[in-house]
């Protein structure tokens, strides 16, 4: 009897120390170290026959949508038609693709990562589109689109400023562009003015677009799991945009916003702000003389100068605060003609900004030069980042 009960108790012990040692290395197996600290695993569904398995990165915003009502949603409010082309940025393994193949004429797909460009056409193949889909494996915002009438994606959040800004800035036009972002990004291109989200990207892309809300999603429906929420999008270019130059409109919200707070009073009455400008305005005056770099980093200069000068060199400097002292006079004077010296950025809707700008370029303030020709590569840089 007794030696059936140590058995037993040894038998017990065994099997409590098995389960402990297998939550211990269940613990080894999802604890982060230095490689493989933003990867997840991830293994196909059954219904795709597929059962290779593979690393998802998080920080390179790898986070598959699995919700099929969220994916049929997107698709749905899309509006896309049986002869419509549909760009998708970042699909993945195709969750989203597959539902765009079912509706669309065709769809070019857009991805970095070779692996998912295996998964992706081995799915499509085994559903029967493989002729209506096309893949660019490349960097999205570095790939040149070819034309396409819609753009539906779950995009990468690390990309979605510029992308936004490639897309609505591009060369190519396009229907609409309903998109999957990070609720805190979505909220952004929704602001409008006097919202604490209001900044540069908002009043950028609205320049040139319509943005409307179309519904929440919750973290829980991606694998692996993000960190925030996200929110669907939908994206409508103007009939008519503004007739004005882009590189001054970018230069100069980029100047207005980078303190959007303080009012513009505060802000142009900066000396350092007021010699930029000043530069700029002598660059694009209408005798396009560049002026000596000199009179402007003299007058900058806030401590004495011990060195001996000759009487040129000090009227030089003399005669640049005074072309400076009268140059920002002119600004606060356009800023108090139109009543916006007290006024913030954060609370001017786009019209506002606009007629601001209008009035400031007839005084000879400019914020670019404008004998410098744009880079096309930089366009969506330049219009993106706050």
């Amino acid at each position: 009897m007794n030696t059936q009960l140590k058995k037993g108790n040894l038998i017990q012990f065994y099997l409590i120390q098995s389960i402990l040692r297998r939550n211990s290395l269940r613990q080894l197996r999802t604890k982060p170290n230095h490689h493989y600290n933003d990867k997840y695993r991830t293994r196909n569904t059954k219904e795709d026959n597929q059962q290779d398995d593979l690393f998802l990165y998080k920080g390179k915003g790898q986070h598959l949508l699995t919700n099929q009502r969220i994916l049929d949603s997107i698709v749905r409010n899309s509006s896309i038609n049986p002869t419509d082309t549909v760009l998708e940025i970042g699909p993945g393994t195709g969750n989203l693709t597959l539902k765009l193949l079912d509706v669309a004429s065709k769809v070019v797909a857009v991805e970095i990562d070779k692996r998912m460009v295996g998964v992706l056409n081995k799915r499509v193949k085994e559903h029967g589109f493989e002729d209506k889909l096309s893949v660019i494996r490349a960097d999205a915002l570095k790939a040149e689109f070819p034309k396409f009438d819609l753009v539906v994606a779950n995009i990468p959040y690390g990309i979605s400023s510029p992308l936004v800004a490639k897309l609505v800035y591009g060369a190519n036009p396009f229907r609409s562009a309903t998109l999957l972002l990070q609720k805190e990004f979505a909220r952004r291109l929704l602001a409008k003015p006097g919202d604490s989200e209001f900044n540069r990207l908002a009043v950028n892309v609205k320049l040139v677009a319509d943005v409307e809300f179309v519904m929440n999603v919750s973290k829980r429906d991606f694998v692996p799991v993000p960190k925030v929420d996200s929110s669907v999008v939908i994206i409508r270019p103007k009939d008519r945009i503004p007739d004005v130059n882009l590189d001054e409109w970018w230069a100069f919200t980029k100047h207005c916003f980078g303190k959007k707070n303080k009012t513009l009073g505060a802000t142009f009455k900066q000396k350092k702000k007021v010699i930029e400008l000043f530069r700029l305005s002598k660059l694009t005056s209408s005798n396009g003389e560049e002026m000596n770099r000199n009179q402007y980093v003299c007058a900058d200069d806030d401590g004495d100068n011990e060195e001996e000068s000759d009487g040129e060199e000090c009227h030089s400097s003399s005669c640049a605060d005074r072309e400076l002292l009268l140059f920002k006079e002119k600004i606060i004077e356009v800023l108090k003609a139109g009543s916006f010296e007290d006024k913030r950025p954060s609370k001017l809707c786009n019209e506002e900004l606009l007629y601001l700008l209008s009035m400031l370029n007839q005084s000879g303030i400019y914020f670019h030069e404008q004998t410098k020709p744009r880079n096309v590569d930089d366009v969506a840089f330049a219009a993106a980042y706050s």
